[in-house]
């Protein structure tokens, strides 16, 4: 039996993985956060790794707050791009696999048509950079590892945009969103799907991109949002980007082409409205 360790299992993406870990009972899991393992200490990496014997890491574990960053970066690379060597090196050693998850925001966003794999990366911010750099600590510390990078990630688990703008639109009269920033959201459950249908397959190494399908403004995935929650009392007006200044640089084109996780693991990706019907009725189940 295979033993699986999870990094980040409180997270949006840890948390899916949770749930979905029942349908797969041939699996031993650990799951962790920093309570269990302190993922940027590599020698508790290693005595783990080893003594539970671990054949595959899920890293969902990041420094996400990507503001933040720009002012804290030496815990933002010590997360994002030394923490996953230890881990990629530790599983390695025993000849296992690792899935690392990663972001849209390697590349700038200067593009108009959805960015492949191969095409060069150019971060734009220190989350970007430290994410970028973690890819490539992944890929040299260990032969069977693949990295998926993710976007505009939302689930019914923690703080995220759906759930803050569920939230803003029941508070508030008006309210302004970006709508010159255009990508697709990405529901944890269906990342965290593709993730054990790659492991049950069996890890083939390389990058992969993974969002649900279609393409979408800030703007218009709030008004969807509203408009599937019922909401009908909040005027969402579009702002440009330099209406609503951050310290971290956005890129404002972030499609990411699917074609070769599709292709590779034969998997089916649901449009970005269907999965946002299916976490809003299970948010509202919640409540």
């Amino acid at each position: 039996m295979k033993n699986i360790l999870i990094t980040g299992c409180n997270g949006q993406l840890g948390r899916e993985m949770q749930s979905l870990s029942a349908k797969y009972p041939n699996y031993t899991y650990f799951f962790t956060d920093v309570a269990e393992l302190d993922i940027t200490n590599e020698e508790a990496i290693n005595a783990f790794v080893e003594e539970h014997k671990i054949d595959c890491v899920v890293n969902c574990a990041a420094y996400t707050a990507v503001d933040k960053a720009e002012s804290d970066d030496s815990l933002c690379d010590l997360l994002n791009h030394v923490a996953p060597g230890y881990l990629a090196r530790a599983v390695a050693r025993r000849g296992g696999s690792m899935v690392h998850v990663s972001t849209d925001y390697v590349f700038d966003g200067r593009h108009f048509t959805p960015y492949k794999e191969e095409e060069p990366t150019c971060p734009a911010s220190v989350y970007g950079r430290t994410k970028l750099q973690g890819e490539e600590e992944v890929q040299h510390g260990c032969a069977q590892s693949m990295i998926v990078r993710t976007a505009w990630l939302y689930s019914v688990h923690g703080n995220n945009f759906v759930k803050t703008m569920l939230r803003l639109g029941r508070e508030k009269e008006r309210l302004g969103v970006i709508f010159d920033q255009v990508g697709t959201p990405t529901y944890a459950r269906d990342l965290a799907a593709a993730i054990f249908v790659a492991i049950e397959q069996g890890i083939v190494p390389g990058v992969y991109h993974f969002s649900n399908e279609g393409v979408i403004s800030w703007y218009d995935f709030t008004r969807a949002i509203h408009r599937i929650a019922g909401i009908t009392g909040c005027d969402v007006q579009p702002l440009h980007t330099e209406e609503y200044p951050t310290a971290a640089a956005r890129p404002h084109y972030s499609v990411l082409d699917k074609t070769k996780i599709k292709k590779t693991y034969g998997i089916r990706i649901p449009y970005w409205e269907d999965s946002l019907k299916e976490c809003i009725q299970l948010l509202e189940q919640e409540n």
